[in-house]
């Protein structure tokens, strides 16, 4: 119930979240859809408010977004002139079997009934076709980065997804790797903005909020990296796990 209740609470940032969440680099997406074609026909499951879409549509591709939280769709269809999100799951997507050359999916795959998933996938998917949870992962190597991340509690760090996202089950073939680097100019309210995008703030009570608030504050005040900058750069990595359907 804690779980869906943090899938669930993003719709109420709707707009914070189209504008604070980073988008993903073109190189990543490049080498998650190669082989699909020029012009691939691409599934953004779990589209949210699309940006993921528009940096494949960007790459020429045809994508159906599919979303199931009315106020993201509404905020995609806004943000993205010409495209319309389909209501629906990654337990029930609303496609034709065999439709789609390639599934991708930015930053929700953990929230998935994976087992359920995996199988409603594979029936969108042609034979062949690609399956692509893409994820930006902050690079807490840096150490103001790790900071934010306790303070922020920022949840899936690379070496949780590497461990756990390993196989998407019979139907598709071994999962590879892409990794990529990525980074943001942001100022510190672009930050505090980005962190209440995050369903451990959004799910948080109001004191943990506040105090999440302060220690975010008071690290850009105080950390020799951060301290008197109009903006920094905060770096990502973008970790890409593909497979293809058997």
């Amino acid at each position: 119930m804690v779980e869906d209740t943090r899938a669930r609470s993003f719709g109420t940032v709707a707009v914070d979240y189209d504008r604070f969440r980073p988008g993903y680099p073109a190189e990543a997406l490049r080498w998650a859809l190669a082989g699909a074609g020029a012009v691939a026909g691409v599934v953004d499951l779990a589209a949210g408010t699309g940006l993921l879409t528009r940096g494949l549509r960007a790459l020429g591709h045809q994508v159906t977004p599919v979303e199931p939280d009315p106020a993201m769709r509404a905020r995609l269809d806004t943000a993205v002139p010409g495209t319309t999100a389909l209501a629906g799951s990654a337990e029930a997507v609303p496609l034709p079997d065999s439709s789609a050359d390639a599934v991708l999916v930015g930053q929700a795959y953990h929230w998935f009934d994976r087992e359920r998933a995996h199988v409603e996938i594979a029936r969108v998917l042609r034979p062949d076709g690609i399956f692509a949870p893409i994820w930006n992962i902050r690079d807490e190597t840096v150490g103001w980065v790790a900071e934010l991340g306790r303070i922020a509690q920022m949840g899936e760090s690379i070496s949780d997804l590497t461990v756990k996202v390993t196989t998407f089950g019979a139907a598709f073939g071994p999962v590879e790797l892409g990794r990529f680097t990525h980074r943001t100019t942001v100022t510190s309210d672009e930050v505090l903005g980005l962190m209440r995008t995050r369903s451990h703030w959004l799910v948080a009570a109001p004191q943990q909020r506040q105090r999440m608030d302060r220690e975010l504050r008071e690290l850009f005040a105080t950390h020799p990296d951060l301290a008197g900058r109009a903006t920094v750069e905060l770096p990502y990595q973008t970790l890409v796990f593909r497979a293809r359907r058997r």
